[in-house]
């Protein structure tokens, strides 16, 4: 009897637990939860997938989340629709947080285009579904239910509006957070410390350089962690700044130099002048008359 109760208030916790994120709830969520993913919870969990209390969706990371199924909206929307309806509205809703496309609604409900957009117009009417354009494919929409959350793979995530990519939105977030990192070494070589200890001194969280870009208030929408590791990651890239791992998995980031500085002949125009052979102290290609070297010297 005893497990039984200790069964029925998991199951409790998990509904509860799944009901405050639309979105769904990841296995993290449930192991901050309870504190870990017992075999036990993890049969309570299947037992919500089976009854239909919870559905299997992927998330924008690609992992699995668990979101509630309100058992008295749904059969208040099925109370209201015709047969076509229903089997529309299902179809939509076995998408998830991708969404689906006209043509694979159309093939999996055997029904012509006049109809079926009838029925699309009249669910995005009464707010059921609705329509997202994908960065994928900007001049076509994919359908999901009206209460979820695109997926980042639809939306583009922080770094699309409207499908269209911010480039300067990028850029500037970039030099942020490099700046964040750099300020970061520069206090530590202050404090006069070892090499090594400069060295610890300058690695700074994820979640550190999210605060920082928070405070500055340059983003009109939250930046999540994993936005920010992906700019972080780009800075790696180009060879100004380091990560480095750690027994957790997860990774500490400070800036650096470049290993191997350019040479001077590559900083100005002629280390890469196409026409370098044809320049001399006379004629119409001379250093006296190059525009790019006189930009330079500037």
């Amino acid at each position: 009897m005893a497990a039984a109760d200790n069964s029925e208030a998991i199951i409790a916790r998990i509904i509860e637990l799944a009901k405050t994120k639309q979105s769904g709830i990841s296995n993290d969520d449930i192991k901050t939860c309870f504190g870990e993913i017992s075999a036990e919870i993890l049969q309570n969990v299947n037992k919500l997938i089976q009854s239909q209390v919870l559905e299997v969706l992927k998330g924008n990371s690609g992992t699995l989340v668990y979101r509630y199924k309100d058992p008295a909206k749904k059969s208040t929307v099925s109370a209201d629709m015709d047969n076509d309806e229903r089997i529309i509205y299902n179809i939509i809703e076995a998408g998830g947080n991708t969404g689906i496309w006209v043509k694979e609604i159309r093939t999996k409900s055997n029904l012509m285009m006049t109809p079926l957009t009838k029925i699309l117009k009249t669910l995005e009417n009464r707010k059921l579904i609705k329509a997202v354009k994908s960065v994928n494919a900007s001049k076509k929409k994919v359908y999901m239910l009206f209460e979820l959350e695109p997926a980042r793979s639809i939306t583009g995530g922080a770094w699309y509006q409207d499908s269209d990519f911010e480039s300067e939105f990028v850029d500037v977030l970039n030099q942020q957070c490099l700046r964040f990192l750099q300020q970061k070494r520069v206090e530590a070589k202050k404090l006069k410390l070892s090499p090594y200890e400069v060295q610890m001194k300058s690695l700074c969280t994820v979640v550190e350089v999210q605060e920082f870009i928070k405070k500055l208030g340059i983003s009109k929408i939250e930046l999540t962690e994993e936005d920010l590791e992906t700019i972080l990651k780009t800075i790696v890239y180009d060879g100004r700044a380091q990560r480095v791992l750690q027994t957790d998995g997860s990774y500490l980031y400070k800036s650096t130099d470049t290993l191997l500085p350019a040479e001077g002949i590559v900083q100005n125009p002629c280390g890469i002048c196409p026409v370098i052979q044809h320049c001399s102290d006379v004629g119409s290609i001379t250093p006296k008359s190059c525009v790019y070297m006189s930009e330079w010297l500037e």
